[in-house]
């Protein structure tokens, strides 16, 4: 029975590289998710949720600082690899108001910050990707200190070289998505039931490549049945320098119809087998009796293009790169609801805390949506997006138009601008860019985009300053 006098817990998953499109609940008819279904039924749907960016190309490490901070791309330290003390973590200040806050899987930005973060944890990954059947994870250490190596040879037919890996412990054979949701659920069972609220992040690493998962879930798609994205290309249309990009290399370059349609396939499948762990952590926390006063937020950290633009990996602005899923249910959050408000994921930080009636650290951007969750009061407070990647590429999008600036270097034929009409060209086939009807359309577009510039203290950070020079 659910103590009337406790306090709302939060279940907060995170996954790596899970684009928007890929719920079958919200429009995807090739994809099976039957238990992220279930959730989008008990929630709400935020459609038209949004990475802001990626300040480098391992995407996954700036965006989860921003989730983890609430601050903008330009307000991080080392590009997310490290989150200060000064900057409030969720994890800490859930802490701080009497909960018991708990730490699994995939971190991506300092120990320092993950330790004062969470009571408890296990299976901690500190790391971007890896093997997913031999991940090397960190036991909880109470003291802080995470500082355990294990000697790894990377690839013992090739060379001897160990690699001083920053772990306590490998689970071979065990996947990762099963190895999280094993320790999710463990500690779930630990504090079901006590007058102590918790507040758990779990991050898995999957779907990110390597794209291996159980035979039994690659075999629910034939790559020969998949249908290609109306944006499918065999080369991308700038001369970016990211093309180069380790994504990039994971598939034959121009790109074969056939092969992306094998990616797509497997991602597909890994996203399905994740589906699989997801529902078994929420069919716990069902038994544990905590789902009533449970609120879940379920997110990915960024996009992936698999083929779309020419694109295999995230270092873009395209809508495959940078819109994510959102969904959030649970006390006092509308269900089976979807929402087109414009949120940025450093967003669900202030939500919580003004859901939960926890203050807002004054170290925070991000601005709470939480008059959206309830499904009938409200409107959302942003009207547009800025976008960014890098020191390359800007961008605004508002509910008709996206602008895209591509600056690859100093010289005429490293510009590139790109306008789409993203309310009738949701794919982005059409650039309107060298259209006169546009033009003052453009105009308008890039004033937005010193406003937010200026806003987000751009032009004080390195990439501000290398992208503005050449404008």
């Amino acid at each position: 029975m659910i103590n009337a006098m406790k306090k709302t817990n939060v279940l907060f998953i995170i996954t790596d590289d899970q684009r928007f499109d890929t719920i079958h609940a919200l429009g995807n008819d090739e994809i099976i998710t039957p238990n992220l279904d279930r959730l989008v039924e008990r929630g709400t749907a935020f459609t038209r949720a949004h990475i802001a960016g990626g300040t480098c190309g391992a995407v996954c490490m700036p965006s989860r600082a921003m989730v983890l901070s609430g601050r903008n791309p330009f307000h991080l330290e080392e590009l997310g690899g490290n989150i200060p003390s000064q900057h409030k973590t969720i994890g800490e200040v859930f802490k701080a108001n009497g909960y018991e806050t708990i730490g699994l899987g995939k971190w991506h930005n300092g120990c320092p910050a993950y330790a004062r973060s969470f009571t408890q944890g296990a299976k901690i990954f500190f790391g971007g990707m890896w093997d997913h059947w031999n991940v090397p994870t960190c036991r909880y250490d109470p003291t802080g200190e995470y500082d355990n190596v294990i000697n790894f040879v990377v690839d013992f037919f090739k060379d001897n070289e160990p690699l001083a890996q920053h772990c306590d412990e490998f689970s071979p054979g065990k996947h990762s998505s099963t190895l999280l949701t094993d320790a999710a659920i463990d500690l779930l069972k630990e504090n079901a039931g006590k007058d102590k609220p918790f507040f758990m992040y779990l991050a898995y690493l999957a779907p990110h490549d390597p794209r291996t998962m159980p035979d039994s879930f690659r075999e629910m798609y034939d790559p020969e049945k998949i249908k290609l994205p109306p944006n499918f290309q065999e080369v991308i249309d700038t001369n970016y320098p990211l093309m180069v990009h380790r994504d990039e290399h994971l598939a034959a370059y121009p790109r074969k119809e056939s092969e992306i349609k094998k990616h797509i396939a497997e991602y597909f499948a890994m996203i399905t087998h994740l589906d699989s762990e997801i529902g078994r952590l929420l069919d716990a926390l069902r038994e544990s009796g905590e789902e009533e006063n449970t609120i879940v937020v379920f997110t990915g950290d960024n996009g992936l293009a698999v083929g779309q633009h020419g694109w295999l990996g995230k270092e873009d602005i395209y809508e495959h790169g940078v819109r994510v899923p959102l969904v959030m249910a649970g006390p006092g959050i509308a269900e089976n609801k979807r929402n087109e408000a414009y949120v940025y994921l450093y967003d669900i930080f202030p939500t919580l805390c003004e859901k939960l009636g926890i203050e807002i650290p004054e170290s925070v951007d991000g601005q709470s949506f939480a008059q959206l969750l309830d499904g009938e009061h409200g409107e959302s407070q942003r009207d547009e997006l800025y976008l960014i990647f890098d020191e390359f590429v800007r961008g605004v999008k508002d509910n008709n138009y996206k602008l895209i600036e591509y600056r690859n270097g100093d010289n005429e034929d490293d510009k590139w601008t790109f306008l789409y009409d993203i309310k009738n060209d949701p794919w982005e086939t059409n650039n309107l860019a060298a259209s006169e009807e546009y033009k003052n359309k453009i105009k308008e577009l890039r004033e937005k985009i010193m406003e937010h510039r200026d806003e987000w203290d751009e032009q004080a950070h390195p990439w501000g300053v290398n992208f503005w020079k050449r404008f």
